[in-house]
């Protein structure tokens, strides 16, 4: 079912070569209290892929919320995000000039502009 304001939000960031096994164990249970921040949020259908060549990391999501930057807010401001946050962080580099983290005024990840998009033939 397709929600009519639903917004679509691809990210990249580099993964540290040092950091590849333990970015996947991580993300093989990610804790519960950031994916209930993330639900909150209206996130959904969430992945993140990793391209070995170019140590590259694309985030790929739907927002279905009113307001994406208040509620994006919400959840740099949840207390266990932060801390997963603080973990993640160390494990990437950043593409954007000046960011610090995650969270932050200078985003982390970079937004990829879509292009193209296929959604097939309503039934």
């Amino acid at each position: 079912m397709s929600v009519s304001h639903t917004k679509r939000i691809c990210q990249i960031i580099k993964l540290k070569p040092s950091a590849v096994d333990e970015y996947k164990a991580i993300h093989a249970a990610v804790w519960p209290g950031v994916l209930a921040a993330l639900e909150r949020a209206h996130i959904v259908d969430y992945s993140i892929h990793y391209h070995p060549p170019l140590q590259l990391l694309i985030a790929t999501m739907k927002y279905t919320g009113q307001d994406y930057e208040a509620d994006m807010k919400l959840v740099a401001e949840d207390p266990e995000t932060q801390k997963w946050w603080a973990v993640t962080d160390g494990m990437q580099e950043s593409f954007i000039e000046g960011a610090q983290g995650s969270g932050k005024d200078v985003p982390w990840w970079t937004e990829v502009e879509e292009v193209f998009r296929f959604e097939g033939k309503s039934q």
